[in-house]
């Protein structure tokens, strides 16, 4: 699993980032992602399902927020 930590990042780096990650990785590979900006919750199911990636679990670790996104086609 490929792993990105956007924590200390404000939106829209985030998912920008996590944009720019996925693009390198092939078809149903995963990428963790952990981001504390409170807008995450928001911007990374929302840039999932426009994108077409597929958001498979989300979770609270205290302030922390983690992603586990597969890139789909």
């Amino acid at each position: 699993m490929h792993k990105l930590d956007a924590t200390g990042l404000l939106c829209p780096l985030p998912v920008l980032k996590a944009r720019k990650r996925l693009q390198s990785l092939d078809i149903g590979d995963r990428l963790h992602m952990r981001a504390d900006d409170p807008a995450a919750v928001i911007d990374v199911p929302h840039f999932c399902a426009q994108s077409g990636h597929k958001l498979i679990e989300s979770l609270q670790d205290g302030d922390t927020q983690i992603y586990i996104i597969e890139k789909s086609a």
